[in-house]
């Protein structure tokens, strides 16, 4: 959970405040892009972080203001994780709610930690949308803000493949 909120904490912040991931002594530098997907690189306490991340070729909704809109899969090689998904909305996302992440007519349910991410469940969801991302072609994401205003977000999934190559190369997995 604390690699969770870090990771949550340190992507907000990131995109939010610089409009992009920046290159720095402790900061993701981007390794590869491939299409509409970048691969990142970062170190965290000595250890490799590895992501993908792409933000939405449209996004609808009746909202006035919303932060940066990403989505990611992560791996981290202090403990292996592998393939792990999660969304970063740009706005608060409703607490109780799941955002659903729809793949070429594959749904699937992301549950909501407080604030503007969801996350998959559980492993075997993370590697189903690893999977799902490098055969499909498009990406929906629908979530419901504090204020009840329900988004859509479309995400070209051009370049998931060898972006999810390149990310498996970068951190070894």
């Amino acid at each position: 959970m604390k690699k969770i909120l870090s990771f949550s904490l340190f992507a907000i912040m990131l995109f939010t405040f610089t409009g992009k991931a920046v290159a720095g002594p402790d900061g993701p530098r981007m390794s590869s892009k491939h299409n509409d997907w970048a691969v990142y690189v970062y170190e965290d306490n000595g250890h490799k972080v590895c992501f993908m991340t792409s933000q939405p070729t449209k996004s609808a909704g009746k909202y006035t203001k919303r932060g940066e809109i990403h989505a990611f899969v992560t791996h981290w090689t202090e403990d292996g994780s592998k393939n792990v998904f999660n969304i970063i909305a740009g706005y608060p996302i409703k607490t109780g709610s799941v955002v659903t992440v729809t793949i070429d007519g594959k749904k699937f349910s992301l549950p909501t930690i407080k604030g503007e991410t969801a996350w998959a469940a559980d492993q075997a969801t993370d590697n189903a949308l690893a999977d799902a991302l490098q055969r499909g072609s498009t990406m929906v994401v629908k979530g419901t803000s504090q204020r009840g205003t329900l988004t859509t977000d479309t995400y070209s999934l051009r370049g998931t493949t060898a972006a999810y190559k390149a990310l498996n190369t970068a951190c070894n997995m």
